[in-house]
Parts: structure tokens; sequence; C-alpha cells
């Protein structure tokens, strides 16, 4: 049977803004790869009358409805009793969850719980009780004229917790198919190339599925497949797999990966290679998106920014006679910075960049979204010209983040580097 959920976050907090709502991306990822599939995403407040039409309309036109949020011990966390009334089910207080909370507040917290408190072990007459394993709030879950009804916490660590320990074994007897999906990430074509490339395919493809989504300067590509098992899915995706990789070529640049950061750093460890940076415009971005990878100190020497052409002339040895001749932002000095720091720190690679990322042009009068991206190898130096545009400051300073690691990533898998 195929289910229909809806995912009901409860907090004031969310719809002012204050809080991004990952539990809802979490949990929507979480049950797709169970095999049920997310029809509908609401936000509420932490008002029980429009939380009671919320539920009452997903109680219409959803049959696992997953709540997020207002199980605490305040006035204003009315979950429970709200969807108790919408679904005519009493409350009552269990005693063992009272005094798993007292334990919790003597051992954990080292002081008496707050009377308050035991409303949180008010719960939904023959509910499955969802034990909290990382708080205070449990969660719950019970079934009601076809329509199966979970409540989580809303704090991400609590909701996370409670809802693989607890949720997903109750959630996983209720399907008897399961959804797989991989993401094919590409660099340096758009989302309506990729489209019109695979248009046939993915206009008459049902399951599996293809579809595009747009990322900054990339373009994800997410193959789908539903089936009874796991090992049905991926023989029904790998030759539509196969497929899109041949069709996308060199754009493809890895399956299932975060970035260009993290094939990077698998290529140069599979390589037994180092590399370092030099940034002007960027301003470090290089070295932070690949020391955020574990695993970055075996294949990344460090970095130098040099905003100032004094550090690009003092540090990197790019010489003053390029500069005064070229200016900071040209291909002759990305080639000197990207030479220079392969000769500061000894790494076989380096990547440099140099532009002007706005929201001005620079002294010598070159335009907003001029960026130079150099890469320095054993044989030789490499280069790109980019033309951005005037984008956002940030989007170019990303864009051109990007296209050092595709120059990086080229060049070790025997791709030409300054093919774009």
């Amino acid at each position: 049977m195929a289910h229909k959920t809806e995912i009901i976050a409860v907090g004031t907090e969310i719809l002012l803004g204050n809080i991004a709502n990952t539990d809802a991306q979490f949990l929507s990822r979480e049950l797709s790869a169970l095999g049920i599939g997310v029809y509908w995403h609401t936000v509420v407040g932490d008002n029980p009358i429009r939380l009671r039409e919320a539920v009452e309309l997903a109680r219409q036109r959803a049959d696992i409805i997953i709540t997020t949020g207002g199980l605490g011990p305040t006035y204003d966390d009315l979950t429970k009793q709200t969807i108790c009334e919408v679904f005519d089910r009493p409350l009552e207080r269990h005693q063992d969850v009272v005094e798993n909370l007292r334990i919790f507040y003597r051992e954990s917290l080292h002081r008496e719980m707050p009377e308050n408190n035991c409303r949180q072990a008010d719960l939904p007459v023959d509910c499955t009780v969802f034990d909290n394993a990382v708080g205070t709030a449990p969660g719950c879950a019970f079934e009601s004229g076809g329509v199966h009804v979970l409540m989580l916490p809303g704090p991400p660590f609590e909701c996370e917790t409670m809802f693989r320990r607890c949720a997903a074994p109750y959630l996983r007897a209720l399907s008897d198919e399961v959804i797989v999906s991989h993401d094919i990430m590409c660099f340096g074509i758009g989302e309506s190339s990729v489209e019109q490339l695979l248009h046939d395919k993915m206009v008459v493809m049902e399951n599996p599925s293809l579809a595009t989504y747009a990322k900054p300067s990339e373009v994800r590509l997410c193959a789908t497949a539903r089936a009874h098992t796991v090992e049905d899915a991926e023989a029904m995706l790998k030759p539509v797999m196969e497929e899109a990789m041949v069709l996308l070529g060199d754009y493809a640049y890895g399956v299932d990966v975060s970035g260009l950061p993290e094939t990077c750093l698998k290529l140069l460890k599979e390589k037994d290679l180092t590399f370092t940076s030099a940034e002007s415009c960027t301003g470090g971005e290089i070295a932070r998106q690949i020391t955020e990878l574990p695993g970055a100190s075996a294949v990344y020497r460090g970095g130098v920014v040099s905003y100032w052409s004094e550090v690009k002339h003092g540090v990197l040895g790019v010489s003053q006679e390029l500069l005064d001749a070229y200016g900071a932002v040209s291909e002759p000095v990305a080639r000197a910075m990207a030479e220079g720091a392969r000769a500061v720190t000894g790494a076989e690679l380096a990547v440099s960049v140099t532009g002007v990322a706005g929201p001005d042009s620079d002294e010598r009068g070159n335009p907003v979204g001029l960026v130079f991206v150099g890469l320095a190898a054993p044989e030789g130096t490499f280069c790109r010209k980019l033309e951005l545009g005037r984008r956002r400051r940030d989007r170019i300073r990303g864009v051109s983040t990007n296209h050092a690691f595709d120059m990086l990533r080229r060049y070790l898998t025997g791709l030409n580097p300054e093919a774009m």
C-alpha cells in the first residue's frame, strides 16, 4: 500500500524565521528511504485553533501524520491535547514515564523535576510510547480510523534520535516497499541543459525516475526507484545511472558525494598527492571547504589568502613586474600565484583564484565577475578565465571556488583542466 504522509511542524519560532525547519528535511529523507511518500509539509504556530485546523485537514488527505514540536511542559505546548481532541482520544498519565522523568532530572540534570513536567507524561490512551533517550519529552504513536499519528519532539537532536530508535521501526511495519535514490553531481552545465540531454527519457519514466535539482553553480540529477527490496531497486537503477553518466560525460563528477571538494579529496588520496591554494577574491573559501572534510590533512598542506598585491609579491613571489604590467586580476598573475603557492608549500598541485567579486570594478576598471583561476602542476600551469557578470558577491566567490576544484578534479582524472 502506498502511503500519503503529512509532516506538521509546530512552533511559532519557525514561522518567524528564528529557526529553520530542519526536522522536516530530515524526516522526508528518512521516510523516503523507508518507502513512505511525503506529500505535504505544514508549519503552524503555537496556537491551538490553527493547529486543530491543520490536523483536521491532514486527517482528510493523509494516512500518516507526523508532528514535531509542542511536546514540552509549558502552557503553549499543546500538540498532544489538540491532536487528541481532533481524534476524540483522551489523555492519560503514564506513571512510569513520570518516574523516568524524575530519574532523568536527578541523574542527568542534578536537580529535582518541576511538577509541571508531569504534563509530559500525559499521552493518548492505548498509544505506543516513544522513549526520549536524549531529552525529557516522550513521543508517541496511535492509529485511528486508518490514520497513523506520530508525535515527535521539536529539538532536532531529540527528533532524529527518537525517529531512528522508535518511529522508524513503527513505520517500517507499515510499508512493504523501499525507495532508493542516487545523486549524480554535475558541474559546468546548467539545469536546463541537463534536462535537454535527458528530456526524452525523463518524460516517459515513472519507476525508476529522473529529476534535476539546481544548486549554486551545480546540478544534481536524482535517480529514484521504488521496489520491494533494496536489491531490486538497485537493479532497476543500474542501467539508468549508466546511461545518464554516458550522456553527461565530463560534466558528471561523482555519485552520492557532497560536492567537488569531496571528489577531489578522494582522488588526491588515491593518487597520493597533496595540494595547496592561493586565494584572493575567494578569501579562503577553498581552504574552508576542503578542511571541513574529515581526512583533509592527508592531502591539503595549507593556503595563502593574498588579498593585497604586496602579499602576492612578498609571500607568493609574484613578480612586481607582472603586477605592474597586468594587474592583480589577470591570467599571468593567477598562474604566478599558483606556482608560488606550490613552491612555498612543497605541494605537488596548487590552485589559485584572483578576480573582482564586487560590488565595484577594480582600480584598473576590470568588471565585476572577471575571475582567473589557476592550477600549477609538475607538467605546467593552466588557467581559466571566467566572466561571471554582475552576480551577487557571494555567488561570484562560490562559483569561482567550484571552478578551482573542478580544474583540480579534471587534472586528477586525466581531463583538460582548462576545459569548461
